[in-house]
């Protein structure tokens, strides 16, 4: 333990980790708060896993055209469109929700999966975003995490009580004339920025273990919204450290032990809450 706390000081990539945990620890708990309170899980699902195709394009485009554009930007543009076409059938369709779901999600991997093919080797990009690294991180991804974090906590500050109207009580919301279309239109694009921040370190993979267990356990011990929030992101924080320190000591995937460190707190907790109403 205590080389692991000299390594901090000296080791950059640790550094740079563990700033980026802290970064992305403050999108996901305070996104991934709304997504559990509004209980659309699924529709997070769908967008993570559609990003693979923006990905594949950009790895594809790369390679056939020696460019080298950052495939988060097609990450991001796969989100958006899919958070955009999920809102609309949402709204539109939502009898059929489950189904829309299932189609984004798998064409979003189906496009990824095809562009991918036509590499030469299997990309490490690839593997990267569908796994994470959060040990690979560089500066330039701290700077794009920092801005991310910015325009979520920014737009949460300025309608924060929109938001949770329209998660709780979409009723009430329309009594007080507040446009639910758009307001879930903007939280679904907030979502994306989220998984974006998210999926550098974590992977598509594993990603929506990430943004919902922390709300999930929070939302067990507070009700108050933003107690929701601050607990969470004091448990993703944690769960972060935990699975840095084991990952760094053991050589694991990092992505894969923060996952498992968040499920095992989650049966835990649930377990335990279940001892003692029966006891």
């Amino acid at each position: 333990m205590n080389e692991f706390i000299l390594k901090i000081f000296s080791d950059q990539s640790l550094i740079y980790a563990l700033l980026a945990s802290f970064l992305a620890c403050i999108a996901s708990s305070t996104i991934g708060s709304y997504v559990v309170i509004k209980k659309i899980s699924s529709i997070t699902g769908s967008i993570s896993h559609s990003i693979l195709g923006g990905i594949g394009i950009i790895l594809y485009l790369n390679y056939k055209y020696n460019l080298s554009y950052n495939p988060i930007w097609g990450a991001f543009i796969f989100a958006f469109l899919a958070a955009l076409i999920l809102g609309f059938m949402h709204i539109k369709y939502r009898q059929k929700e489950d189904a829309i779901i299932a189609a984004i999600w798998s064409t979003g991997m189906g496009i990824g999966v095809i562009f991918i093919s036509y590499l030469p080797t299997p990309s490490a990009d690839f593997i990267h975003f569908l796994f994470g690294d959060i040990f690979s991180l560089t500066k330039t991804s701290l700077y794009t995490l920092s801005i991310f974090d910015i325009l979520i906590l920014g737009s949460i500050f300025l309608f924060y009580k929109k938001f949770l109207l329209i998660s709780l009580d979409e009723e009430s919301a329309k009594l007080q004339k507040i446009n639910i279309n758009i307001f879930y239109f903007f939280l679904l694009t907030l979502i994306s920025l989220s998984i974006v921040v998210l999926v550098q370190m974590v992977g598509i993979v594993l990603l929506i273990a990430i943004l919902t267990i922390p709300p999930s356990i929070a939302n067990i011990f507070k009700k108050k919204l933003s107690s929701v929030m601050l607990l969470s992101l004091f448990l993703s924080l944690l769960f972060f450290i935990l699975g840095i320190f084991i990952s760094y000591k053991s050589f694991l995937p990092s992505g894969a032990v923060i996952a498992i460190i968040c499920s095992i707190f989650y049966l835990l907790v649930i377990i335990l809450k279940k001892k003692t109403l029966t006891s």
